[in-house]
């Protein structure tokens, strides 16, 4: 663990500062925090809101030693399995990545884990895709995930003329993610006879405002095992793993494309995403955007006005 956040209480609070100060900590002037301070391989810093944020090397040792028995009072760390024997169940965890991004694909995964897998990657500092800084430990993790004996691994990668044919037909993207979530677990369960024990259930983020939007789009088999639909579900690690599968899936396929339109395709969809995009357009085309991008962000919108040929048109063709 190299990183933990909590919420304290006002004197869980005083206890963690006058911990810190009665043990050598350095402290320092951090944006809205009350206070912050380090020592060694640790940074501690608690902000106004009541949050508290531990990174560094030695978080682990810190929160397992000092900030759980010490200030909060209570033991979490190393007992998750303890305290909630859910998290040893055999399962299917199922994520997404490139929802977000105007170019690439949209990647669907999902991942099958049993209880000696949850230990092994737990060791291994498997963790949602978001926490994890650089692709280069994404790519770490995802080859450790699919080559980990007795996980299984599934991927539906959807390429961005079908991603726009789909939105021009549904116009919408959670019917779209729905579709995506339901494939990607149709195709884990017809290898059920290589998980051993079987998964008693699948566990994805909830994306949509009703859980029956993913319902609707179950298959034969999916509709023979309990999904667990919730909010921040990439707590669990079997999502987790998905999410970091899903994140590699798409960056790979994301520098392939640019290899193949000799652009480098920038990820999000913000400013880069727009000069790249008029890049792109230049060298190859309007036409061009429905190899590359979601046609339906805003970032496709100025070719919509500014070129006799609309996106969607191209798509269409």
């Amino acid at each position: 663990m190299t990183s933990y956040t909590a919420v304290l209480s006002e004197a869980e609070a005083d206890r963690l500062e006058r911990h810190l100060r009665g043990h050598d900590f350095a402290f320092r002037t951090v944006p809205h925090a009350r206070f912050a301070a380090e020592r060694d391989r640790t940074n501690v810093v608690y902000y106004a809101s009541g949050k508290l944020v531990v990174q560094g090397r030695g978080t682990q040792e810190f929160v397992e030693f000092v900030l759980e028995p010490q200030i909060l009072r209570r033991a979490v760390v190393g007992y998750e399995s303890v305290l909630n024997p859910d998290l040893l169940l055999p399962r299917i965890g199922i994520d997404e990545s490139g929802k977000g991004d105007f170019f690439g694909p949209l990647c669907v995964a999902g991942v099958y884990v049993n209880a000696g897998i949850v230990a092994k990657w737990t060791e291994a500092g498997v963790r949602d895709s978001k926490a994890i800084g650089s692709d280069r430990r994404i790519k770490e993790l995802a080859e450790l995930i699919r080559a980990t004996p007795g996980a299984a691994v599934e991927v539906v990668a959807i390429g961005n003329e079908a991603y726009n044919r789909l939105h021009l037909s549904l116009r919408n993207v959670n019917s779209i993610l729905a579709w995506g979530h339901a494939r990607v677990l149709e195709n884990l369960l017809r290898r059920m006879p290589t998980m051993k024990p079987p998964p008693v259930r699948a566990v994805s983020d909830q994306f949509a405002a009703s859980k029956r939007t993913v319902e609707r789009a179950l298959m034969e088999l999916g509709r023979q095992i309990e999904l667990v639909q919730r909010h921040k579900a990439e707590s669990d690690l079997a999502v987790a793993a998905a999410s970091i599968v899903a994140r590699h899936e798409f960056v790979r396929r994301l520098a392939a494309l640019g290899r193949e339109l000799e652009l480098e395709l920038p990820k999000g969809a913000g400013a880069t995403a727009n000069e790249a995009a008029v890049r792109l357009v230049e060298r190859h085309g309007v036409g061009a955007l429905r190899r590359a991008a979601k046609l339906h962000f805003r970032n496709a919108r100025a070719f919509d006005r500014n070129s006799g040929e609309k996106p969607d048109e191209a798509a269409e063709g």
